[in-house]
C-alpha cells in the first residue's frame, strides 16, 4: 500500500494539472477601457463573426456622443484560447470610421483583457487634405 500512495499522488497531480490549462477568452459581453469607453459584443456565430455597440467616452468633436454599431470577426474560439480579432466602428455622430485589431488574453489572475491597436479615418473634403484624415 505504501507504493500505491506515491502513484496515486502523481496521478492526481497529472489530472489536476490538466484542469489548470489555459482558460478561454470570450469576446462576448461588455468591455470597458481605461478611459471609460465601453463596448458590448452581443452575438457571435460559429465562424467568429460578431456584432455589437461601442460608446466612446472621448471625442475630438463638439457633436453629442452617441452609441455606435460595430461589426467584427475573430478566429473561431474552439480552436484558440486567446484569439486574435478585428472590428470596425461606424461612428453614429460624425463622419468617421475606426478599425481595431487585437488579441484577447487571460492574465495570471484569470481576468480577460483585450489588447488592441486602432486607426481612425475621418472624412476630408478633398485629396489635398488626405494627410490629416487618418490617426
Amino acid at each position: 500500500m505504501v507504493k500505491a500512495a506515491p502513484f496515486l499522488l502523481v496521478l492526481f497531480l497529472a489530472l489536476g494539472a490538466h484542469s489548470l490549462s489555459a482558460k478561454k477568452c470570450s469576446l462576448t459581453g461588455t468591455w470597458v477601457n481605461d478611459l471609460g469607453s465601453n463596448m458590448t459584443i452581443e452575438t457571435m456565430n460559429a465562424s467568429g463573426d460578431f456584432a455589437g455597440t461601442y460608446h466612446t467616452a472621448v471625442s475630438a468633436t463638439s457633436n453629442k456622443i452617441k452609441v455606435s454599431p460595430l461589426l467584427g470577426s475573430q478566429h473561431p474560439s474552439n480552436h484558440l484560447n486567446q484569439p486574435t480579432f478585428g472590428f470596425t466602428v461606424n461612428w453614429s455622430f460624425l463622419e468617421s470610421i475606426t478599425v481595431f485589431t487585437g488579441q484577447c488574453f487571460v492574465d495570471d489572475d484569470g481576468k480577460e483583457v483585450l489588447k488592441t491597436m486602432w486607426l481612425l479615418r475621418s472624412h476630408v473634403e478633398d485629396i489635398k487634405n488626405d494627410w490629416k484624415a487618418t490617426r
